[in-house]
């Protein structure tokens, strides 16, 4: 999957870890596929629990309607379950953690 160009890379912050993510995946599956636990509940993009900021790099939702303020979209807020990178990524999720070996969810491809 990495050697794919059309491949971006997602960032996760604080714990610094980079992971492939595929165009249109959405930031939670690609995070997940790559070991790391970002909160989240519903994975519609109605609850919020999921809320994330983009420290740099552009993502868009894969919703018309995701359970955001405007002035939350405008200050760089996401919802990971319902979003996916327009390229490489980075992005603060303060609960984020790393998932162990045995619950990592198997490559999709």
């Amino acid at each position: 999957m990495t050697d794919d160009p059309a491949t971006h890379w997602l960032t996760v912050l604080p714990g610094g870890w980079r992971l492939p993510v595929r165009p249109g995946q959405t930031l939670l599956l690609a995070a997940l596929d790559g070991g790391v636990r970002l909160a989240r509940s519903c994975r519609n993009g109605t609850c919020r629990t999921c809320l994330a900021r983009v420290v740099s790099g552009q993502a868009h939702h894969t919703i018309d309607w995701p359970a955001l303020l405007a002035e939350e979209k405008v200050d760089g807020w996401i919802l990971p379950c319902v979003a996916a990178a327009d390229g490489d990524l980075t992005i603060e999720a303060p609960g984020a953690t790393e998932l162990p070996p045995r619950a990592r969810a198997p490559s999709r491809t």
